[in-house]
């Protein structure tokens, strides 16, 4: 083959192969393994690392799960993964949506399902049972979007907060398929912000917030390109914050 065919030829093989693998990084399954919660009922638990408390049981219909290596130092709370098994006999081809809500491993597994995720791989009721008493089963899964139609971003305030001297909250309903990987707390007056500290899993502290209404700021990365972007909702944290209270912050990022 002449040197003026083979080059345009080569050209289009790698620029296909980088489409190829750019795809990849956000369609492509990656093969891993799956238990249950053994002692949970059909939801997951209201004590996950992540900090959610009985929101995380419940969040998705109870379509839950810890993970081990995703938790990634509490960054991995509240992705969302599409999670289905393998096995023909009993899986279905679209699995399960679940939302990372804790950490924990069992073994050689990725996932530790709610009770109702573990069956919701399943073709039938029948198939769930038989998943069920199977225990660990082969999986594959994949980053997806959350999705919370007619929610907006929302924080809870932690039982552990006290006004004025500590402020401790959880971020709810975090859409799309980015990780909230810094927040920043600014006072509305003169827009000083300060770096909030992560706790544990997706409670963010700070001791001694600003006095008056807070306007919150949040940086939203991707983790397959590292592409970041600052996010400042539309509605503020009131001056009268109160422990337990949730806030909606009026803003969705669907990104």
């Amino acid at each position: 083959m002449a040197l003026s065919l083979l080059c345009p030829l080569l050209t289009t093989f790698l620029f296909m192969q980088t489409l190829a693998d750019t795809s990849c990084t956000t369609d492509c399954f990656v093969q891993s393994h799956a238990a249950y919660y053994p002692n949970s009922q059909e939801h997951g638990t209201d004590v996950g690392a992540c900090g959610f408390g009985s929101f995380g049981a419940t969040i998705n219909g109870g379509d839950v799960s810890a993970t081990s290596n995703l938790y990634r130092d509490g960054v991995g709370c509240g992705a969302c993964y599409q999670v289905r098994c393998t096995n023909s006999a009993y899986c279905s081809g679209n699995g399960v949506t679940v939302v990372i809500t804790d950490h924990g491993a069992s073994g050689n597994t990725d996932f530790i399902l709610s009770q109702r995720a573990f069956g919701g791989m399943a073709v039938n009721t029948d198939a769930a049972a038989s998943l069920l008493a199977l225990g660990v089963v082969d999986i594959e899964y994949r980053r997806v979007s959350c999705s919370y139609p007619n929610k907006n971003l929302t924080v809870k305030i932690d039982e552990s907060s006290s006004n004025p001297h500590y402020l401790a909250f959880v971020i709810w309903f975090q859409q799309g398929s980015r990780d909230i990987t810094a927040v920043q707390l600014c006072e509305t007056q003169n827009f000083v912000c300060k770096l909030l500290d992560r706790d544990h899993g997706a409670v963010w502290t700070a001791s001694a917030p600003p006095s008056g209404p807070l306007s919150l700021r949040m940086l939203f990365s991707a983790e397959e390109d590292g592409d970041e972007t600052w996010v400042a909702p539309v509605n503020n944290i009131p001056q009268d914050w109160k422990a337990g209270q949730t806030y909606d912050l009026g803003v969705q990022v669907d990104q």
